[in-house]
């Protein structure tokens, strides 16, 4: 989506809102397809006394695996975002925190995808405490409990054998 901001970039107070979807259903997160969904935009572009102000939300809902228990799950994801506009940099040094247009447009699509993209969790659970699987037994830790012998400190081996012939 490319917002056409001639009519907004020279006077001050000058709003230009935006609603628009994405379609990131491509992209591949270690494997996996979270974002089935599209991804709704809203925001506007404000003129503030000659600064171009962009202030977007993003949400959508994502399907996901837990990375302890891969159990499937939904979660929302909303981000908020904003950022300063500019038609040229006054310096030689890039500044991260200014966008700058191509003419008086803003590719707000591009700029969008990337935010939600760099926004991504690298690692989901299902829920904040998640126990996930015993690497022993392989049983969900959140359902049950673990089914593995417990197998003492070798160290101790000869201790235990001492203990089994005291009580014979």
């Amino acid at each position: 989506m490319r917002l056409d901001l001639k009519d907004i970039i020279h006077v001050p107070g000058a709003v230009l809102p935006f609603d628009f979807t994405l379609d990131l259903s491509e992209l591949s997160f270690g494997g996996e397809r979270p974002i089935q969904e599209l991804v709704k935009v809203t925001g506007q572009v404000r003129n503030m006394a000659g600064a171009l102000v962009f202030t977007a939300r993003a949400e959508t809902t994502l399907h996901l695996h837990c990375d302890r228990c891969a159990k499937s799950f939904q979660r929302d994801k909303v981000i908020q975002f904003e950022t300063l506009l500019a038609t040229e940099l006054a310096g030689e040094e890039e500044q991260d925190d200014i966008i700058l247009l191509e003419g008086n447009e803003l590719d707000a699509g591009a700029l969008m995808s990337e935010t939600f993209v760099l926004e991504m969790d690298s690692k989901n659970l299902c829920v904040e405490d998640c126990k996930g699987l015993c690497s022993g037994c392989g049983v969900d830790l959140n359902v049950e409990p673990c089914r593995c012998k417990k197998e003492g400190d070798p160290r101790l081996a000869a201790l235990g054998k001492f203990f089994e012939q005291a009580e014979e």
